[in-house]
């Protein structure tokens, strides 16, 4: 069972959540650095979010700005779990002026057989609940999508790091 800090209460006792879609947020890289991310889409108890997370890195001193947020500009768009925004480790800084949801879609993902033996399965996931399946689909090219997981905080963290990370 994924607990959030707030699924075992009664319904009308629950804590308003610190996030909701539109919310941007820092949350850490675990070298010292930082990165922003937008919550795309949310049920309305949270748990599965999907969200777009941006570059560059920072350090703890630099502003979280807002102004640079853009869809297109995302290095990494997944599902993942709302653990560190629960606990407090990311940290949020507001909500986006004029949030458009429609502008941050969910994208489809892809299933992929390791041996390439099977066809690639696209996933296209409910546009208000990601943890929702809508429709699964044999494709014969799933080049222009992402491979389909669900990552937690630390997920998330790790990925950004290296995305992030100074080329050589």
């Amino acid at each position: 069972m994924i607990q959030t800090g707030i699924s075992n209460l009664p319904e009308d006792s629950q804590m308003k959540l610190p996030y909701s879609e539109g919310s941007f947020f820092r949350l850490p890289l675990r070298d010292g650095c930082y990165a922003r991310g937008v919550v795309a889409r949310m049920p309305r108890k949270g748990i599965i979010l999907m969200g777009y997370f941006f570059g560059p890195s920072l350090s703890t001193h630099e502003p979280i700005e807002s102004f640079d947020l853009h869809p297109a500009n995302a290095v990494l768009r997944v599902r993942f779990g709302d653990l560190g925004l629960i606990r407090g480790e990311w940290t949020v800084h507001g909500k986006l002026p004029g949030w458009d949801r429609s502008k941050w879609p969910i994208p489809d993902f892809a299933i992929r057989d390791p041996s390439g033996i099977r066809r690639p399965i696209l996933v296209h996931y409910s546009e208000d609940d990601p943890s929702r399946v809508e429709a699964e689909y044999l494709v014969d090219d799933a080049s222009g999508l992402q491979t389909e997981s669900l990552y937690g905080a630390g997920a998330v963290e790790i990925t950004l790091r290296k995305l992030l990370a100074p080329k050589d």
